[in-house]
């Protein structure tokens, strides 16, 4: 081992002073900080917001201070469907209504798992891994799938946002208190002795519980609601007594099995052409569990330009912070430029972000737009945000593709845009990769 000498710190600074390209750049960014002292003119110039394939242009949805974009993202490609079958100006789907439902599935998901593993030490790495966050507002594409399953899908109208959906911090922390002090309770009647049954009766009383939280917090979600609305012909049509199962299947009418998602993960635990799962990830106990195929890079951008191309929108997931201007909505390599002013050069390799958590999927939006070149080649990608529209060109992002080559982990792909020799290795058993995997990140 070797401790840091001060003659060795005093080369330090003679190096850094001789240099009056790092004195000139601390003036910059100590007066306007980091990145905006290092952001470049030309992405914006080579990323302009103009898209050869440029599906919707509607209002961007804002998921404000809450984790919600995985099922932002899911409900705005239902919502572009929904607009385009029944002729509409606009409509919004109830991010609300499914966030009342996860909560719900994830507490009880949560306590399954805390008594499947009662067994198990307090400091096991398992039990440590459910205890360090019990639930949690992100997610993944088969997850928010079991809900509309379970529970359908409304109108915004029936269920609008509340203080704790929008804001979601001090629901989950006293949610994730209640949980922590219900695993406790499980936890010690399993070690008492006590039956499945007795311990199936404790935690269905500690459910009620839960779920009186969530109503006061969220409001009760409806059994049934009215739908009206007037088409691009200014025709008025109403439904009444619709169930959220019911509204699905009439104005969604979106097969779910049809869709499968497909990531890109290069690290050599993970070979393309396989299939895996995450074990403890999921929300809906019982549900078919997350899976995802994995395949190369080309392949997977080939598949979200083949269902653009048919007019529909593809969810996916990136690393949304990584080189990107939120400001502007410009996700490029080359945003900022450390390699001139810092003499800092960046090279680590997806893989290698990957396995040195550097990088992982946190957020996941819709492309809704691609620009190709004349070989039919992506050179940048039309993303919708739900952060609102005060960022990007009203709430639409640009990613270049390059961009998109090392952030983008992530989409959902119609099954009929895959080989069959994919769709078998899809359809085979699982490789199961632990609870701490990177592809068992959730999307916020």
């Amino acid at each position: 081992m070797t401790a840091l000498t001060q003659d060795f710190t005093d080369k330090l600074y003679a190096t850094y002073e001789s240099n009056s390209k790092h004195r000139s750049l601390e003036n910059a960014v100590v007066h306007n900080g980091l990145l905006n002292s290092l952001k470049t003119r030309s992405s914006a110039t080579e990323n302009t917001p103009i898209f050869s394939i440029d599906l919707t242009k509607t209002p961007v949805t804002n998921q404000k201070a809450s984790g919600r974009c995985w099922m932002f993202a899911a409900l705005n490609t239902f919502r572009h469907k929904l607009i385009g079958t029944h002729q509409l100006e606009d409509v919004e789907l109830s991010q609300a209504h499914t966030f009342f439902w996860d909560k719900y599935e994830k507490s009880n998901w949560f306590l399954e798992q805390i008594i499947a593993t009662a067994n198990q030490d307090l400091d096991s790495r398992k039990v440590k891994f459910l205890l360090d966050t019990p639930q949690q507002d992100g997610g993944q594409w088969d997850m928010v799938v079991a809900l509309f399953e379970k529970y359908g899908v409304v109108p915004k109208v029936a269920y609008p946002e509340s203080v704790s959906s929008s804001s979601s911090r001090d629901l989950n922390q006293y949610l994730n208190k209640l949980l922590r002090q219900d695993a406790q309770i499980l936890r010690e009647l399993a070690k008492s002795g006590a039956d499945s049954q007795t311990i199936q009766n404790q935690k269905a009383i500690l459910l009620q519980e839960i779920f009186n939280f969530l109503a006061v917090n969220l409001g009760l979600p409806p059994r049934t609601f009215d739908f009206a609305y007037r088409d691009k012909n200014d025709k008025f049509h109403k439904e009444t007594n619709l169930t959220p199962q019911a509204f699905y299947q009439k104005y969604v009418a979106i097969k779910l099995d049809d869709y499968v998602s497909i990531i890109n993960a290069p690290t050599a635990d993970k070979p393309y052409g396989k299939s895996y799962t995450v074990e403890l990830l999921g929300n809906v106990y019982g549900a078919k569990p997350v899976r995802y195929l994995n395949l190369d890079m080309e392949r997977f951008k080939d598949l979200a330009i083949a269902q653009l191309q048919a007019g529909e929108t593809v969810w996916f997931g990136c690393d949304v912070g990584q080189i990107s201007d939120r400001k502007d909505g410009l996700m490029a390599m080359d945003t900022y430029d450390f390699t001139s002013g810092l003499e800092m050069k960046l090279s680590q390799d997806k893989a290698g972000r990957l396995d040195y958590s550097e990088s992982l999927m946190t957020h996941a939006m819709v492309l809704t737009g691609v620009d190709l070149d004349d070989k039919g080649k992506p050179l940048k990608w039309k993303v919708e945000n739900s952060w609102g529209d005060k960022v990007g060109n009203k709430g639409y992002f640009v990613a270049s593709d390059a961009w998109m080559d090392e952030y983008t982990y992530q989409i959902v792909i119609k099954k009929a845009f895959l080989t069959a020799e994919e769709v078998k290795a899809y359809d085979e058993d699982p490789v199961l990769l632990a609870p701490w995997d990177p592809m068992g990140s959730l999307a916020k």
